[in-house]
């Protein structure tokens, strides 16, 4: 007898005025350059990784700097010229998370944004090594006065795409993230493979872009199809 072959169904349809991705974790993977250099700094200095790293991800490297360097003993400022150096340097094996390739050129281009916890020049580096254009309304992490879990960038992002953020719909990986987007009043899906904590009731839930489709403007919004496999 023969197997039953797997297919592809609509979930859900969803109509949007504009998307805000997040970048790292969402559009790119990074984690192999930022944990590698992140960890080796741990390692120098006697900080445990294991503790490091669940509160590494989503938030402003500065910011988490501040957090960690004072526990090491280490002055803030140097080791932010360091470890920004590094990560700015260093984008061998920076790639576009499965589907954002295919999504974004799907997209009109006027309709979607980024709002990152890095700065223009980080984002930009890494956007480059994962063939990604960077958009021109980007929102990166020294434009805002608080970052993620903050929602003023998603509130910004929303601001100039000329929408209120009600009526965007925001893409995250991280658990400051989501948070930034729910708390800036938009919807929020989750790429939630990269991370291990629980996702909120509210916020879907996909494995990466690939479970998304546009499919064209409807009534002046976007609309995107969230398929999966079926039986």
């Amino acid at each position: 007898m023969p197997r039953r072959q797997h297919a592809a169904r609509t979930c859900l349809v969803i109509d949007t005025e504009a998307l805000l991705f997040d970048m790292d974790g969402t559009l790119i993977d990074s984690r192999v350059v930022v944990e590698k250099i992140w960890k080796r700094w741990c390692d120098e200095v006697g900080l445990d990784w294991h503790y490091v790293l669940p509160r590494l991800h989503g938030v402003r490297m500065y910011d988490s700097i501040k957090e960690f360097a004072p526990l090491a003993g280490q002055d803030v400022d140097e080791v932010y010229k360091r470890l920004y150096d590094e990560e700015v340097n260093d984008v061998e094996g920076i790639v576009p998370i499965p589907g954002a390739l295919e999504l974004l050129a799907a997209l009109p281009a006027d309709r979607w944004t980024i709002v990152t916890s890095a700065d223009t020049v980080l984002a930009r580096a890494r956007l480059k090594a994962a063939g990604i254009v960077p958009p021109p309304r980007m929102v990166t992490g020294e434009i805002v006065t608080n970052g993620k879990p903050d929602p003023e960038g998603y509130r910004l992002g929303a601001e100039r795409q000329g929408a209120a953020p009600a009526d965007c719909l925001v893409f995250e990986d991280a658990r400051a993230g989501i948070e930034a987007g729910l708390a800036a009043g938009a919807r929020v899906i989750a790429i939630a493979d990269a991370h291990s904590f629980e996702v909120p009731g509210n916020v879907g839930r996909i494995a990466d872009l690939t479970a998304l489709r546009y499919d064209g403007i409807h009534d002046g919004k976007v609309r995107l199809t969230v398929v999966a496999p079926c039986t």
